[in-house]
């Protein structure tokens, strides 16, 4: 029996090898394809599919494409998206853009960083062309920069307004009952009421409204001016709803014509001076990244430090901000005399408090011996906002989502549903009256509860001292616009709590100013990617357990992943209200 169990091991021992093996091979393969530079032939157009979500770095994946792992490809990265427009506007190769972008997957302010680059590419005299069969609301705004602007006669448009739709759990802890005991400080941190409301509080749906309409009132004045159309018009086209064909959206404006592809074809040959039988040059965005390099020779460097996804303590994973790794990145700048300023990119709803606490003293350290500026992203709220604070400049998209100044935490109750549901009792000694206070076994006692309250408003005084400190305001003027809410970039303008408003490439060029090296310089991006066999075994490992919940869940998995973040909710949170998405 030991022999065979022995020759067992031995054969999956064997079998996982050889998976890994395969695995990174075809990974080195992939990563060595990919570094080959491509020539772009003349009279070309550069095809913007935008298809894959848009995160702030691109990072490579090799397993990411394989349709083991659901064939999905790579996410698209901002910043090398935005790199491949400015450089294809001076490149003579290239003629004009296709945009083919009928869905997009990333937040506003992410759109209009694309819509800004999309102008401006536009102002060399090149076309920008929009083509789609259906565009949803947040890819029409992107397409309305476009100089021309086309749609399927048979196709369609959602160009309806903007709604936000909170979660809430009470019911199901009620019917699992399961008591969560709440900590919070702040009328407006409503992340909490999540777990024990049914709908949202006054402050809640107030705060969430302003933002929803601020937002909205970005969108519709950029419709508007894109597309030579008055305001007013563009918000009665939204509030009504008045695109319910394409038939309408071309009697209104809104697109410049109706095309098959073989007339947008046609339309192309017709640019380039093409005969009806010649081939059109199109230049995917993969390849084209290949084309050219950024790199750039000097002795002067801007470090660019992302923070995107959760904030946690420890290295992170995959879509989180661990404390101990983006700080290092901190801690290596600051002490680099090569790096001459330092933007920190946030694009996060915030997380843990003390993981915030931990990278916000590096950036405090850095601010003392050299310029650190923020550059906001779709969110950078509540720990985001903690980052932020700290440095000289904070800079804002004008539909950042940001703010929520102010600390919660939970602790579940777990006794009835262990008892009633499981079978589970528990029972204990200890030494003093709250030797047992982080339990989930019991109901909290009156001191405990105490203890635990006043740790939230401790942690509130040094989020709210801190934020007054790094804006330079007296600590009541910052209470009054701090107790959780959350604000838009335009509106965090207003109240103090940002300094301007503009996009990565605008915090890039204050950093240049402030570090006096505007002939001289080099942009870097940090924290660089893994080693390729880490990036996998982390692949097989999320992709598996990702894998198997869609699988065994369905149209429920988006619930249960949100009860599934609970885990991350360890210690004091300084996190936004609601995971908040926006439905456009």
């Amino acid at each position: 029996m030991n022999f065979l169990r022995n020759v067992l091991a031995t054969l999956v021992g064997l079998a996982l090898f050889f998976m890994v093996g395969t695995l990174v091979s075809i990974g080195i393969l992939t990563v060595l394809t990919s570094e080959q530079k491509m020539e772009v032939e003349d009279n070309a157009i550069l095809h913007l599919k935008l298809d894959l979500p848009i995160s702030e770095l691109e990072v490579d994946d090799p397993l990411a494409a394989l349709p083991a792992f659901g064939g999905a490809g790579n996410t698209i990265g901002l910043v090398q998206l935005l790199q491949v427009i400015r450089h294809a506007k001076e490149d003579a190769k290239i003629k004009g853009i296709f945009l083919d972008a009928p869905y997009v997957n990333a937040g506003f302010s992410t759109v209009a960083e694309i819509h800004a680059a999309l102008k401006d590419f536009a102002t060399s005299g090149k076309f920008v062309t929009s083509y789609a069969e259906h565009y949803s609301e947040g890819a029409y705004v992107l397409s309305s920069s476009a100089t021309e602007l086309y749609m399927h006669p048979e196709g369609g448009m959602e160009f309806n307004g903007l709604s936000i739709e909170v979660l809430f759990l009470k019911g199901l802890f009620d019917k699992l009952e399961i008591e969560p005991q709440i900590f919070r400080v702040g009328e407006y941190k409503s992340a909490v009421e999540t777990f024990f409301r049914e709908d949202m509080s006054e402050e809640n749906e107030l705060q969430l409204t302003e933002a929803m309409n601020s937002i909205y009132h970005e969108i519709v004045d950029k419709v508007a001016r894109s597309r030579d159309l008055s305001y007013d018009k563009v918000d009665n086209i939204s509030r009504q709803m008045l695109v319910r064909n394409p038939q309408d959206a071309l009697a209104l404006g809104m697109v410049d014509s109706l095309y098959y592809m073989d007339q947008l074809i046609n339309n192309f040959k017709r640019k380039l001076g093409l005969k009806e039988d010649d081939e059109i040059n199109l230049v995917t965005y993969k390849d084209y990244k290949k084309s050219f390099s950024t790199y750039k020779r000097s002795d002067n460097e801007i470090a660019v430090i992302v923070a995107d996804g959760d904030i946690v303590s420890g290295e992170g994973e995959i879509g989180n901000v661990g404390s101990e790794k983006f700080a290092k990145e901190i801690r290596k700048a600051r002490k680099d005399d090569d790096v001459k300023a330092i933007v920190i990119r946030v694009n996060s709803p915030g997380g843990s408090f003390i993981a915030s606490d931990v990278m916000w003293n590096e950036i405090f350290l850095a601010s003392k011996t050299k310029p650190v500026i923020a550059s906001m992203g779709d969110y950078a709220a509540s720990g985001g906002y903690y980052l932020s604070m700290a440095c000289d400049t904070i800079v804002a998209q004008p539909n950042t989502i940001t703010g929520s100044i102010g600390i919660f935490g939970i602790i579940f109750n777990m006794q009835s549903f262990l008892d009633h549901k499981l079978g589970v009792t528990f029972d204990r000694v200890q030494t003093g009256e709250v030797g047992n206070l982080y339990t989930a076994t019991r109901p909290l006692t009156d001191l405990e509860k105490s203890i635990v309250q006043k740790d939230i408003e401790e942690g509130y005084e040094t989020f709210t001292s801190k934020a007054a400190a790094g804006r330079g305001m007296h600590i009541d003027s910052l209470k009054k616009i701090a107790s959780g809410r959350v604000w838009t970039g335009t509106q965090a303008l207003e109240v103090g709590l940002v300094d301007r408003l503009g996009d990565l490439q605008d915090a890039l060029e204050i950093a240049v100013e402030k570090a006096g090296v505007a002939d001289d310089y080099k942009v870097k991006y940090y924290p660089k990617q893994k080693p390729l066999l880490d990036r996998i075994l982390e692949d097989l490992n999320t992709e598996a357990q990702n894998k198997l919940l869609k699988k065994e869940l369905g149209d429920l998995y988006p619930y249960i992943h949100s009860i599934k973040k609970l885990q991350h909710y360890r210690g004091l949170q300084a996190r936004m209200p609601i995971d908040l998405e926006i439905k456009y």
